[in-house]
């Protein structure tokens, strides 16, 4: 039976109210449907094709300079056979006077190809020389050979190719153990585990220098990950701090913002980050000036799915990374003129965008997509718009979140660690593989080559061994002979 209208102005309806429930609910089940949708589709933020700024094309000249110096770099790593190929007899005989004699022509026509050759181990017998006094009362044995540390054979060469393999390559130790099998070189998952925790152990020294450098940098870009240890309940989080040329991770067992404060402490600058209110502590300081990611602007219009609010936030957004590319393009990133650039371009297309998060505010609620990405965005325009002001601040964190990729693959791949003492030691290890690679050094030999002088330099001069200042042993070269 349909109850009786009621009239508003006179008393409430229990009806009214009930209906007012239902609507409130299926707006919420709409959301999280659109959530579901979103989540079993594709992946992808592409939206067709951006128009690109324009670039000029490189001269023959100019491409066969870089591939020239491409392949420079990677000389060292190539093993080089030159071979002589004579012309068959069969084939000296000239099409036009049938002659035989022919000479040679130049230095002939080079012809590459690479061939692949596995890697190996060298195993090295040293024989130590034992002598007697011949009065019977004195045996000498000569030095053992140099370790990196005490009672282990394996020398540090190796304990960095296993270092990069778990950090930079991703691969957990049962499968290096079957690797190391197959190939003939059999060695425990537990001596691995063991080699990896001493070196975390050894080079400690290295960072307080490293998070030392990471603060003096004007720009540090911040995020967080969970990260599961077997000793406790709750998940542990690794922190990654990325500055000019260092990245610098930080294990530790809360998410809270003595972490930021810990790591940056009373240093000046700005901090690049998601809106996460663990930053606020570090930005109440007034050390540090709190900036925004449009990546995270951009990647909750995405996610609300193909309406017209959501496609203008993006060729707005795209818009202002298309000012950056054209930067880039003038090579004036981070100079007053780019900082002109971005005020006579990028600011009129922040302001609009700014205006519509304002439109689409009111008219979605803040369960749906399209509310939420409005609400991100006007909420943290203050943030956003900080690098109309200062043109050393990119527009998003992509650098903090890149640097997490390696921690999330080692999260799937070797799933947790056991101890907060073992994520601390990981955490140091992934801040020296990934400077590495940022610094352009080989990591497998900076590893190798600071696990044996570590114990030798003295502890103010623990800042030359971080990866952007190392300098690699100098190369013996050949022998020279000189006349008396």
């Amino acid at each position: 039976m349909v109850p009786p209208p009621d009239d508003d102005n006179e008393h409430g309806c229990a009806w009214r109210d009930y209906a007012k429930h239902l609507g409130t609910k299926l707006e919420v089940m709409q959301a999280e449907m659109e959530v579901l949708k979103r989540a079993f589709a594709k992946r992808s933020e592409k939206m067709g094709k951006m128009p690109r700024v324009p670039r000029p094309p490189r001269t023959p000249a100019e491409t066969a300079d870089r591939r020239t110096e491409q392949a420079l770099l990677r000389a060292d790593k190539v093993v080089t056979e030159e071979k002589t190929e004579p012309v068959p007899e069969a084939l000296k005989k000239c099409s036009l006077c049938g002659g035989t004699d022919f000479r040679s022509v130049g230095t002939g026509k080079p012809s590459e190809i690479y061939s692949y050759v596995p890697g190996y181990f060298r195993r090295v017998v040293h024989t130590r020389e034992v002598v007697a006094c011949r009065c019977g009362g004195c045996v000498v044995t000569a030095p053992a050979p140099e370790r990196w540390a005490e009672r282990t054979r394996y020398d540090s060469s190796f304990v960095a190719h296993l270092v990069v393999s778990k950090c930079l390559i991703v691969t957990p130790l049962y499968r290096l153990e079957q690797s190391f099998a197959r190939i003939g070189m059999p060695i425990a998952r537990s001596t691995m585990n063991d080699l990896f925790r001493r070196a975390g152990q050894k080079l400690e020294p290295l960072r307080a220098p490293l998070f030392e450098a990471i603060t003096k940098d004007f720009l540090v870009h911040a995020d967080e990950t969970s990260f599961k240890m077997t000793k406790q309940t709750s998940k542990a989080f690794m922190w990654a701090f990325v500055g000019r040329s260092l990245t610098g991770y930080r294990f530790d067992l809360t998410r809270s913002g003595d972490v930021p404060i810990d790591v940056l402490g009373d240093s000046t600058g700005a901090v690049l980050c998601d809106d996460y209110r663990g930053y606020d502590p570090l930005v109440k300081k007034g050390k540090r000036q709190r900036c925004g990611c449009h990546a995270h602007a951009r990647r909750k219009f995405f996610e609300a799915g193909d309406v017209p609010e959501a496609k203008e936030a993006l060729e707005l957004i795209g818009g202002l990374y298309r000012v950056e590319h054209e930067a880039e393009r003038r090579e004036i990133v981070g100079t007053p003129d780019h900082l002109a650039l971005r005020r006579e371009y990028a600011r009129p297309i922040f302001v609009r965008l700014l205006l519509l998060a304002r439109e689409i505010r009111p008219a979605h609620g803040p369960k749906t997509l399209l509310g939420r990405a409005a609400r991100y965005t006007w909420h943290n325009q203050r943030e956003l718009g900080r690098f109309l002001h200062d043109a050393r601040i990119p527009l998003d964190n992509n650098p903090a979140e890149n640097a997490l990729r390696v921690v999330a693959l080692g999260r799937k791949n070797f799933l947790f660690v056991h101890s907060e003492d073992a994520g601390k030691e990981l955490a140091l290890l992934y801040s020296l593989v990934v400077s590495c690679t940022r610094a352009g050094v080989n990591p497998v030999e900076y590893l190798a080559d600071v696990l044996d002088r570590i114990d030798k330099i003295a502890d103010d001069h623990y800042v030359d061994l971080l990866p952007d200042r190392w300098k690699p042993p100098p190369k013996p070269g050949p022998a020279t002979i000189f006349d008396p």
